[in-house]
């Protein structure tokens, strides 16, 4: 991150701190806070109900346009880099209109933060656990622990922070309603039972990562209700690395692949696929977009999953 001398950063924060508590004096309640709320860094007192909201995550993104709050900052991630991503649909037009990035994920800019006068930042423990002291100089922050198959638990921690606990229940049930629905329709269509899967990722490395039920995207196909197959290995992580003599274990009915949009990928993408063991996997392949399978980490993103989902298995989307 870009060195502020210490100075001019105390007087920055001061001042913003200055100005969100005059944007927000007015509408606090007297006495109480309007919430007090605990989490990853401890507890956090948020003075009124948030109304200018800065989402350091893309997991936080989400969660903030899901629960229909104004976001007026996000970093920008990889693939993310000229506006808020698609897969947000008109939530981003609706909460989000004016939202600016404020710097990138791995780097986010205190001087811009402070300048948008937020009244909450949201963010993961694990994403920027060195800045917390810093942003809660600036306005109420609060983190969740990590990010990934936690966004569930993410999106309810931000609705506690919000105010909109029932909203952010309402949309996960809405969510896990629809997810089982297309699995029980992709079931009927196959038999009854629900073909097993794989999901591979493609990153530039010279191996291939093969995500488990514990990542994001895991999370998702598991609330669909897809099986993996007994063959493929077992972990407690988000993914394993599999090397090119070991392609086979990347075998399943149905093979969901995802590219990390970078040149560095295009060679050992080249050799992977080349290999004589990638032909050699049964399973059906499709290409999927790594911005939405693998960097969403929220329930829009989701939802963009259960799309393709549907479409390529031929089935009602059963949007909401």
């Amino acid at each position: 991150m870009k060195l502020i001398p210490a100075v001019a950063l105390g007087a920055l924060l001061s001042l913003a701190v200055a100005a969100c508590g005059s944007a927000t004096d007015e509408s606090a309640p007297q006495g109480a806070p309007f919430r007090v709320v605990t989490h990853a860094m401890g507890e956090t007192a948020i003075p009124a109900p948030p109304k200018r909201v800065v989402a350091l995550d893309q997991s936080f993104v989400d969660a903030v346009l899901t629960l229909e709050t104004p976001l007026v900052g996000y970093t920008t991630y990889r693939a993310i880099t000229d506006g808020l991503p698609d897969y947000l649909g008109p939530l981003a037009g609706t909460y989000a209109g004016d939202a600016i990035p404020v710097g990138a994920l791995e780097d986010p800019s205190l001087e811009q933060v402070a300048a948008l006068q937020p009244d909450l930042i949201v963010s993961a423990k694990v994403r920027h656990e060195a800045l917390y002291e810093q942003l809660s100089r600036i306005a109420p922050t609060v983190f969740s622990e990590t990010t990934g198959a936690t966004w569930k638990d993410n999106l309810r921690l931000v609705g506690r922070a919000l105010g909109e606990e029932e909203l952010a229940e309402t949309r996960i049930g809405e969510y896990e309603q629809r997810a089982a629905t297309i699995g029980r329709k992709i079931g009927e269509a196959s038999g009854g039972t629900l073909p097993t899967i794989s999901v591979v990722r493609f990153a530039g490395e010279d191996t291939v990562r093969l995500y488990g039920e514990k990542s994001y995207s895991g999370v998702v196909l598991q609330d669909v209700g897809f099986p993996r197959p007994a063959s493929q290995p077992t972990t407690d992580e988000i993914a394993v690395d599999v090397s090119q003599e070991r392609i086979l274990d990347l075998d399943a009915d149905h093979i969901f692949v995802a590219t990390y949009p970078d040149t560095t990928t295009d060679g050992p993408k080249a050799q992977f696929t080349g290999n004589p063991l990638w032909g050699r996997l049964r399973g059906a392949r499709h290409e999927v977009s790594d911005l939405t399978w693998m960097s969403a980490v929220g329930i829009q993103g989701a939802h963009a999953m259960l799309d393709d989902v549907a479409r390529t298995f031929s089935v009602d989307p059963v949007r909401p």
